[in-house]
């Protein structure tokens, strides 16, 4: 399933290949050498076979050509000055990666295989300029062979890769759908090794955000209710939910598909990765809601595949997300459709009984405590819950000498500036707590809880304004009543 090149570059490449070029005035310019065009004349405008047969035939030649040897200049140094040149070698560079696996072995294993192409990159800082899109389309290609031909990252692979992903980054951040998909299969190409994903995740502000901010855009936007998504009920059906969100919503399913592909790939470092995807990311919910509304098989096995990998790998941080994103509910549902992909199959079993066995183990309160302990609230049903609270306020309060008290105190501390609903939820906590153990205002106020609280009444997001007055009205009533 779209396993084919972009076609906004394929279009781009064809486009450069149809342009005549003036070799002989190159030549006479002294740009390139008449050595260099009879080598560039013997493998262009050729069969494949026989542009491979002559490239085999003395493959050290052409990797010279390419990359420079010995003092001489690649031809992408020498023609430096000819973007046309550059332009036509680059995308035939990539037809000859393509064709001929024994040139790009040779590559790879060149002194300096990526030197010529890196300073292509910063040529322009339009990202719709054709030098560095090609630049980085060759050099994906050259470091994806290198990073699997050698296991250890060498000296050259660990200045390459970072340059090379934060040049994709700024294709995945503009508005273009095209540049977008080119960025995450070119992400998605190197993503194939262990060094390659962490180095991936260092970087995740410029390369992973982005990505998380379209999955978000195909879901209609943050869940604000544990119980409600989008404003439809969590029973409606899944294939309506896609058609109404993700066409609406102007995320293509190619994209999509991709971008998934990206996150399942770092999935497989989950214990690296898993809670900092939490924490940033909210990822649970925000798959659970992919689920809902995945619109083939395709898509749901990437997404039950990467919930398989990070789940397993860190139940302690991200499983007390999963009953307040109804998992389980939408693990049933699936379980009911007429499913035959025998991978998804597989790990959808792995998640209803890694969810199940979870469930068993937790009581509504280890359900609340886990949560406060993840660092990240959701209005799970404990939040709203009255007889929760009647039940359970001292708890809360005592338990651990105020651990949780604590903990809610230094998650109200933060400014959650991409999810507001975590301080709304937190004043709300902190009004039930007061209302129902009214004799434990003055250790409360020492967590530090009040004055965050008072704080909270000016923020700029109404309802966590609103959770904070009620808050603050709790302590107000019971302090008048004790006069």
């Amino acid at each position: 399933m779209f396993l084919n090149p972009p076609e906004y570059l394929v279009t781009l490449q064809s486009n450069v290949r149809a342009r005549p070029i003036s070799w002989e005035g190159a030549v006479r310019a002294k740009t390139l050498s008449e050595a260099d065009l009879k080598k560039i004349r013997s493998i262009d405008k050729v069969r494949k076979e026989q542009r491979k047969q002559t490239i085999e035939a003395d493959v050290q030649v052409y990797t010279d050509l390419l990359l420079g040897n010995d003092g001489n200049k690649s031809i992408f140094e020498s023609a430096v000055k000819r973007t046309d040149i550059v332009q036509y070698m680059l995308v035939l560079t990539g037809d000859l990666i393509d064709d001929v696996p024994a040139l790009s072995d040779s590559l790879v294993k060149h002194a300096h295989p990526f030197q010529p192409f890196l300073p292509l990159l910063k040529q322009s800082s339009n990202s719709e300029d054709p030098i560095p899109l090609l630049a980085s389309s060759v050099l994906t290609s050259i470091l994806a062979h290198a990073i699997v031909a050698q296991p250890k990252s060498t000296p050259e692979i660990h200045d390459a890769l970072p340059k090379l992903y934060s040049y994709i980054a700024t294709l995945s951040n503009t508005s273009d759908a095209d540049l977008q998909d080119i960025a995450v299969q070119e992400y998605s190409a190197m993503l194939r090794t262990v060094s390659a994903r962490k180095q991936f995740w260092d970087q995740r502000k410029e390369t992973l955000t982005p990505l998380v901010e379209v999955l978000r855009k195909a879901t209609g936007g943050k869940d604000s209710d544990s119980t409600v998504f989008n404003g439809t009920s969590a029973g409606s059906s899944i294939r309506t939910l896609a058609q109404s969100n993700i066409k609406v919503s102007g995320v293509s399913l190619r994209l999509l598909y991709h971008i998934l592909l990206v996150v399942w790939q770092l999935s497989f470092e989950g214990e690296l990765v898993g809670k900092g995807l939490d924490e940033e990311h909210d990822i649970i919910p925000l798959y659970t809601q992919l689920v809902r509304v995945s619109p083939t098989e395709k898509t749901t096995r990437l997404l039950l595949a990467t919930l398989n990998n990070l789940l397993s790998t860190n139940k302690a941080t991200l499983m007390p997300a999963a009953l307040p994103a109804r998992l389980p509910y939408i693990l049933t549902n699936l379980k009911s459709r007429n499913l035959t992909d025998p991978d998804l199959l597989e790990d959808l079993d792995n998640l209803v009984n890694m969810v199940e066995e979870y469930t068993k183990t937790q009581t509504t309160f280890d359900e609340y405590s886990s949560e406060v302990q993840s660092g990240h609230l959701r209005w799970s049903p404990p939040h709203k819950d009255q007889a929760f609270w009647r039940e359970n306020a001292l708890r809360v309060i005592e338990e651990n000498k105020g651990e949780l008290c604590r903990k809610l105190a230094e998650i109200l501390g933060k400014d959650w500036q991409n999810d507001k609903q975590v301080l709304a939820i937190g004043c709300s906590d902190v009004a039930y707590l007061v209302k129902e153990c009214p004799t434990k205002r003055q250790q409360l106020e020492k967590f530090g809880l009040k004055t965050r609280i008072m704080a909270l009444m000016q923020d700029e997001n109404e309802t966590v304004r609103w959770e904070s007055l009620r808050a603050v009205g709790e302590w107000l009533r019971y302090s008048f009543d004790s006069q």
